[in-house]
């Protein structure tokens, strides 16, 4: 049977410091190869998406956190924010003092002192992950452009440094028509606060992507490693969790597998017969 499968990117199918398996890909091939549909589905946008990802071979992609939705080259849905709300939420955010960057299918577009500020915080990200810190907050963002236009009417959504959780909640309670989140963290531990159109979740676009396709939910596998998967596991017959995932996700997982970087998720293609008879990785 046939299954459509969903992976989100980041400590999922790449590690931490955006290393690819080659267990990945090649499991990846022969799902696809044995007639699975492999969408990725992440918060990046389409910018931020480089050509080894591409390069696997995928069906299509959900982005933005299910903003934009493509399937086979196809546009399926697109949802950005009006150029009116982009320009609040950038007049916001400078009044506010917080950096932060618009991201787009055409390059992710940094506030001003965002390198400078997100340095150490990207440090702080990668030591959660037991990682080494970059040099530069933007090496860890594929696709950044400094000093380009902030007035855009082509914005998935907003990410912004957290100086506390505060400027999360002050951000819901300014804009309380849009969709607003976090991550690199729970709760108080978050690093970033992102916002964007309303509605827009992955189980948001899993369900567009289902429609366009004439897909039974029933045929449909999630794969994922944090807070925000929580929506696309719901949407999805079967949730994967992989072994470096949020308690939170874990506790709802059908399965869970091995971390990103011990072939976590080619061990999890192996286990649900996704790629014919064969053993783990070692």
């Amino acid at each position: 049977m046939a299954r459509i499968l969903f992976l989100d990117v980041d400590g999922t199918l790449v590690d931490y410091n955006n290393r690819l398996p080659e267990s990945a890909v090649a499991a990846i091939r022969a799902a696809r190869a044995a007639g699975h549909r492999v969408y990725l589905c992440t918060g990046r946008s389409k910018a931020e998406m480089p050509d080894l990802l591409w390069d696997i071979g995928v069906d299509g992609m959900v982005g933005g956190n299910g903003s934009y939705v493509e399937d086979a080259g196809e546009v399926v849905l697109h949802r950005t924010l009006t150029g009116e709300q982009c320009r609040a939420l950038v007049s916001w955010l400078h009044q506010r003092g917080v950096e932060f960057y618009l991201e787009t299918n055409n390059g992710l577009f940094a506030s001003e002192g965002f390198e400078d500020a997100a340095t150490p915080v990207m440090g702080l990200y990668s030591a959660r992950k037991g990682k080494p810190a970059p040099e530069k907050a933007s090496a860890g963002f594929h696709g950044m452009v400094f000093g380009g236009e902030l007035h855009r009417d082509d914005v998935n959504k907003v990410s912004y440094l957290l100086s506390s959780y505060d400027d999360h909640r002050a951000a819901q309670e300014a804009f309380p028509g849009l969709q607003h989140g976090t991550w690199g963290g729970r709760g108080a531990e978050a690093l970033f606060g992102d916002i964007g159109p309303c509605g827009i979740t992955k189980a948001h676009a899993v369900d567009a992507l289902l429609n366009h396709l004439q897909a039974d939910r029933g045929d449909t596998i999630a794969f994922g490693d944090a807070t925000v998967d929580v929506p696309m596991f719901q949407s999805c017959a079967v949730g994967v969790a992989m072994g470096n995932a949020s308690d939170d996700l874990k506790a709802i997982a059908t399965l869970i597998t091995d971390d990103v970087e011990e072939h976590g998720l080619a061990n999890a293609f192996h286990q649900l017969g996704l790629v014919g008879v064969g053993g783990q990785q070692g």
